[in-house]
């Protein structure tokens, strides 16, 4: 099977992204675009634009029958839904099949086994993936109590139906415990429908190491190495390198081959990440969770080791093999990915749409700027405040950092305001430089931030 049309239902860096890869394939494109984002980049570059609602990302980017019936109208025979919106929701994977459209993404069963994080728990512990001490489906507090008392504190609750740092609590006290449950349980409620949770033993110093998969139908199961993505802000991802620094080569090949492990058991498609946690202290890693998608950071892992992830999508739902076999894949240099918003961190983070009247990026070798953003653009206040994704490659750790620390400081943008000042501050914190950082690290770092800022 030959693609020939596929529909983006995304917006924003990614939607521009997926268009050029599609470009590169020869696929004509299809972009989806909300009455807000009809001047936009995607709008412009794909072959043609098809408005599909209002602003209000229910009416357009999450409308699945519209979506479908946008993809059937334009004669489109595949569908890519990028990241965030309709990417990782099952039913829209099912719709697309069921009408005969390629998904470009893994099946729906898959989309619907790794969504469920206690059936993913349940099937990477099947296969020998180590799991953090914890529990089944809780549904009511007296487990949660018994629970505790097994594993000890501190402890954190999960929403057992989806991620995202929704229905997530940590409690360090016994006394805290029932309010977290109902906190957290409220939460999950509101996010997915399901007010399930389940628990884990928390892990005060640890790293979230991830690790991109690749799969075909034709059998074929790699990976891609793994990313570094432990700078995290109320548990959204700010900044992502790889390959991972300060890791064992036997924790590398532990958590490489858990990936390939899990993917191929399950009969896996396309590109995935599978999420772990690193206990620094023990030298332990656990299953954290798989994102059945592309990833944000996905432009680090495709710098060090120079396989595109997306056309790699795109070949697979064609029902090609991959292009790549797991004796291709090798890692050479690191690579940075600073995650640029429409933010302003001296006012505790808060959105700054509007018109971006200066946009001058840094250029020059090593540099790749991933974005949907240019001069007289309109950011708009809808969706998420991504504009922009710096990444930066070197020969080393010290020599991306080095060269991320330059190219922010020629990246010029006036009209809103962005988190590039923030970024430049984390770099040159002596912690960072020297590896000793955590998925708490960024907490005390934003905070001191915060308080230079505000002098």
């Amino acid at each position: 099977m030959n693609l020939q049309r596929c529909l983006i239902a995304n917006r924003g860096e990614i939607a521009v992204r997926v268009i050029r890869a599609c470009q590169r394939l020869g696929i004509e494109t299809v972009a989806a675009v909300s009455e807000a984002d009809r001047e936009s980049m995607a709008a412009r570059i794909a072959d043609r634009a098809v408005c599909i609602g209002p602003a209000r990302a229910a009416d357009s980017y999450l409308n699945i029958p519209v979506l479908v019936a946008t993809a059937l109208g334009t004669g489109c025979d595949a569908v890519h839904p990028g990241y965030g919106f309709l990417s990782e929701n099952s039913a829209f994977a099912a719709a697309c099949t069921e009408n005969g459209i390629a998904f470009v993404g893994p099946s729906a069963e898959n989309i619907r086994q790794m969504g469920n994080k206690l059936v993913a728990r349940d099937i990477a512990q099947s296969v020998g993936v180590p799991l953090a001490p914890g529990s089944p489906r809780i549904a009511e507090f007296s487990t949660a109590r018994r629970i505790t008392e097994e594993i000890g504190m501190p402890v954190l609750f999960k929403a057992a139906a989806g991620g995202g740092g929704r229905g997530i609590r940590i409690v360090h006290r016994h006394e805290d415990l029932h309010r977290a449950y109902e906190t957290a349980s409220a939460e999950a409620q509101a996010a997915f429908g399901d007010n399930a949770l389940f628990l884990e033993r928390y892990i005060g110093n640890a790293r979230h190491i991830e690790v991109q998969v690749l799969a075909d139908r034709h059998g074929t199961v790699i990976h891609l190495g793994e990313r570094d993505c432990s700078l995290q802000r109320r548990y959204q991802k700010i900044l992502e390198e790889a390959p991972a620094f300060g890791l064992t080569d036997a924790l590398r090949y532990e958590m490489r081959e858990a990936a390939v492990k899990l993917a191929r058991h399950i009969g896996y498609e396309s590109a995935g990440t599978v999420e772990f946690i690193v206990d620094v202290d023990k030298g332990e890693f656990f299953f954290l969770e798989m994102n059945t998608r592309v990833q944000v950071e996905h432009p680090v892992t495709e710098i060090v080791t120079g396989v595109d992830i997306v056309s790699e999508q795109l070949r697979v739902a064609a029902g090609e093999m991959l292009s790549v076999r797991q004796e291709d894949v090798s890692t050479t240099g690191h690579a940075v990915e600073c995650r640029i918003n429409a933010e302003a961190p001296a006012r505790g983070f808060a959105p700054s749409p509007g018109r971006i009247t200066e946009w001058a990026p840094p250029d020059g070798e090593g540099i790749r700027l991933d974005s949907h953003a240019a001069q007289g653009y309109v950011v708009p206040p809808f969706y998420d405040s991504l504009v922009a994704k710096l990444i930066v490659h070197g020969c080393d750790r010290d020599d991306a950092i080095a060269r991320m620390t330059e190219a922010l400081a020629r990246f010029r943008v006036s009209g809103i305001e962005t988190t590039i000042p923030f970024h430049q501050y984390v770099l040159k914190q002596p912690n960072f430089a020297a590896g000793r950082i955590n998925t708490n690290w960024l907490e005390s770092v934003t905070e001191a931030f915060v308080a230079a800022v505000a002098v």
